[in-house]
């Protein structure tokens, strides 16, 4: 009734950015901190790392010094019945069994605990997704010169299919699909394939940007919508991506991934009209990155010109001008793989054979 400890178990000075790159392995939102001596320090949660992040963290930082120095835990004479109604009150995935001394014996996982009797669903999502599939995918030439880029394959499925697959386990259905080039083997392909999904298209008689397309969805949405591009795969909790845009009342979140980057070079520093201050040898930066998936209210449809060229960065502007508030819901680095490049698009080959 216990994973192996270890794979739950981290030490308080690893840092946030390798934490986060250990959930992402073993598919955990959770992690538990310990000593030496596997005396429980903390809880870590994706939600700590996002909050820390939000608020300007820095992923160096050790997991010690964010995490929940209180968790829910358990102690070594637990009865059954208790962790059930620890984790469906709490909807809590994980928590560890501690003896006298708070030193962590096992870790209890919803599997688990309730077998395959009850399977932990999804949270179901009542909203629309868009899916932003009129460009001519031009980073995957030669492909995209016989394929529309939605139709390119991964496994034995094409990309548009897994992203609608992957938001239908939130018992999601109902799909806008904006469609220009090739746009009707899009369409044929959608004919002749089986699938509980209501598809409608959004016809762009010309290119009309990143979400130009989405001035054709007004009078067709209410409240608020996915919107994501067509060649990326996200591998985050969908559902608490639209509980952190409704809780906070944006009017646009932006779902990007934390990057980290380093320059493989010595960096110049200049002062005084080029006299050299000091090199900065191979330095490290982490970056926020726009995956191209997004939460909409209703209202930024008004703001898009009809029948124009316009880019998700003129919208973002638009908005801001008017007040509108945008948020962004980070993510790690390998919840996004952007299929849109070859080696990303070979990672994700590998990743769905695996």
């Amino acid at each position: 009734m216990a994973v192996d400890k270890s794979k739950l178990l981290i030490k308080g000075d690893l840092s946030i950015k390798k934490a986060m790159k250990k959930m992402s392995e073993i598919g955990q939102k959770v992690l538990f901190v310990a000593d030496e001596y596997d005396r429980l320090i903390g809880s870590l949660s994706d939600g700590d790392i996002r909050k820390w992040i939000l608020a300007g963290g820095e992923l160096s930082e050790i997991s010690e010094n964010i995490c929940n120095k209180k968790p829910k835990v358990i102690e070594e004479d637990y009865k059954r019945a208790e962790v059930k109604h620890l984790m469906l009150t709490l909807l809590i995935e994980s928590v560890p069994v501690v003896d006298n001394n708070n030193k962590v014996l096992k870790i209890l996982v919803w599997e688990d605990v309730f077998s395959d009797r009850v399977p932990k669903q999804k949270v179901k999502i009542d909203l629309p997704v868009v899916i932003m599939a009129g460009g001519k995918g031009t980073r995957l030439d030669p492909f995209t010169r016989i394929l529309p880029k939605p139709l390119i394959p991964i496994g034995d499925k094409t990309i548009i299919e897994i992203i609608m697959d992957k938001f239908h386990e939130y018992r999601i259905n109902n799909f806008f699909v904006s469609v220009n080039h090739k746009s009707r083997m899009i369409k044929s392909y959608f004919e002749e394939t089986s699938n509980n999904y209501q598809i409608d298209y959004i016809e762009e008689e010309k290119p009309l940007g990143t979400v130009g397309g989405l001035k054709y969805l007004k009078g067709k949405i209410k409240g608020s919508f996915l919107v994501t591009n067509c060649d990326i795969i996200v591998e985050a909790d969908c559902a608490e991506i639209v509980r952190f845009h409704q809780e906070r009342d944006n009017d646009m979140t932006l779902v990007v991934s934390c990057r980290h980057y380093v320059i493989p070079y010595g960096v110049c520093e200049i002062q005084n009209g080029g006299i050299l201050k000091k090199i900065n040898e191979k330095p490290e930066q982490n970056l926020l990155v726009n995956t191209g998936m997004y939460l909409m209210k209703e209202k930024l449809i008004n703001l898009i010109p009809k029948n124009k060229q316009f880019d998700i960065n003129e919208l973002i502007e638009k908005a801001q001008a008017k007040g509108l508030k945008i948020g962004v819901y980070p993510i790690s680095e390998d919840a996004w793989i952007d299929i849109g490049q070859w080696e990303e698009y070979r990672k994700a080959v590998e990743k769905i054979k695996i």
